[in-house]
């Protein structure tokens, strides 16, 4: 079944602010949650999911800009959170902040609400024929891991953690004012519903530790400079050793010594000779392909002029073929010449000057009239 236009599945227009997405999105999470819709849950939560995936793509000015230009094609690879049950949507960092402005904590679902992991960000330097096509690489960077002494729970060997008494295990307490009520997080066990009262001393009672991973990132053919790609659930481990954050990567693509990148296009400058230019020729142009191919330059070709190589450009985010190659011809112009150069470039000088061009004729008379005004 294809998917509902985004805009459409919020209900506001392409040229919506960020303010009024997010603001259109908390009041159809308040109409749609399944908790508020009980005879009804099922095609409430298959709601809840279509909304909550709408409001993570208009939301990311990275992604609404693919979306805008490609539609859902143009997200493929983009890292879109295509959420398949209720708890992960609860559990995801984007909404949970909007979340707690609404005064819900998990909507009812009992217990301590989970904290999610933090996010890690890295830099991705790719070449730009690696921009073009995409790449598998392995990165690495420095995570927190579970300590390996006390595997995780933050305890000494030979103790174990125990509920928070403040909060129950809750995570959270509740103060009321007549009939207002605030929650805030657990003072005591800052969040986590639980306390420790012998610290492992391998973490200091964190119950992680600093460690060197790899990770497997695949960037998508057509990626841009300056993107941000996520990699879901390689970021910071959560509460209880459960969801982790995202991975961010920022993508840095570095200048190229042929190319020049315009969109899906690609520029090359190659230099000529004169006697090319004039006569025409055959030459070799270098492709992002790493290969080279056969151009032919037509007679009387200008100094500046650019000729295309349908198909030889950058891969189009959606799959849909390729751009092209623009090739920028420059005539060179050599510093130094033999004497038989020099002779038959006089004789060439004498040549024109015998039989001049249209051009230079039209030219050389209005110099002729300019200095003949009286």
């Amino acid at each position: 079944m294809a998917k509902r236009d985004y805009y459409e599945v919020l209900g506001v227009a392409s040229d919506a602010q960020p303010e009024e997405i997010r603001r259109t999105f908390k009041k159809l999470a308040l109409k749609n949650h399944p908790d508020r819709n009980p005879d009804n849950r099922k095609e409430s939560e298959e709601r809840f999911k279509e909304i909550a995936e709408a409001y993570e793509v208009l939301s990311d000015a990275d992604k609404r800009r693919r979306y805008d230009q490609f539609g859902h094609e143009g997200l493929q690879g983009a890292g879109v959170q295509h959420f398949s049950n209720l708890d992960e949507i609860l559990a995801s960092h984007l909404f949970s902040g909007i979340f707690e402005e609404m005064g819900f904590f998990g909507f009812g679902r009992g217990g301590s609400r989970r904290r999610r992991g933090y996010d890690v960000e890295h830099d991705l330097h790719l070449t730009l024929r690696e921009a073009c096509f995409g790449v598998a690489r392995t990165i690495e960077l420095t995570r927190r891991e579970p300590c390996g002494a006390c595997a995780g729970t933050g305890a000494r060997q030979g103790s174990a953690p125990r509920t928070c008494p403040t909060c129950r295990g809750m995570g959270q307490v509740e103060q009321r004012t007549g009939f207002f009520a605030v929650r805030t997080v657990c003072p005591s066990c800052r969040g986590g519903g639980r306390v420790v009262d012998k610290p492992c001393p391998d973490c200091s009672g964190a119950g992680r530790t600093p460690r060197r991973v790899a990770i497997d990132v695949r960037t998508p053919p057509g990626i841009e400079d300056g993107v941000r790609l996520r990699v879901p659930g390689q970021g910071e481990l959560g509460d209880d050793q459960l969801d982790r954050g995202d991975l961010y990567c920022y993508v840095h693509v570095e200048p190229d010594a042929f190319f020049k990148r315009q969109g899906d296009d690609l520029v090359c400058r190659v230099p000529i000779t004169y006697g090319q230019a004039v006569l025409g020729a055959e030459i070799d142009v270098p492709t992002v392909d790493g290969r080279t191919t056969r151009l032919r330059v037509p007679p009387g070709t200008q100094s500046g002029e650019a000729l295309t190589l349908p198909g030889l450009g950058v891969q189009r985010l959606n799959g849909r073929g390729r751009g092209d190659e623009h090739i920028v011809v420059a005539i060179e112009v050599p510093k130094k010449v033999g004497e038989r150069q020099k002779e038959l470039l006089r004789q060439l000088a004498d040549l024109e000057d015998k039989n001049v061009t249209p051009e230079r004729r039209s030219f050389f008379t209005k110099l002729k009239d300019f200095f003949t005004e009286e």
